[in-house]
């Protein structure tokens, strides 16, 4: 596997275990500390923000 596939394998898993963190703080978890809801965002944001990187990513590294 190059560097280019596992740069967009590891982006896959880190969104998807963002997503999972992310439905666990906000659903699963019944404690409603200020904390997990804080984590839970950054995760949620880091969930929509990481397939663009790795939209970005495959775009600039089909031209290498």
């Amino acid at each position: 596997m190059s560097i280019k596939g596992f740069h967009i394998l590891f982006i896959t898993i880190a969104t998807l275990l963002c997503v999972f963190v992310a439905l666990w703080a906000f659903v699963l978890e019944t404690s409603t500390s200020l904390g997990l809801q804080v984590f839970g965002g950054s995760c949620a944001l880091a969930a929509v923000v990481l397939p663009l990187y790795g939209v970005s990513f495959y775009r600039k590294a089909q031209k290498i």
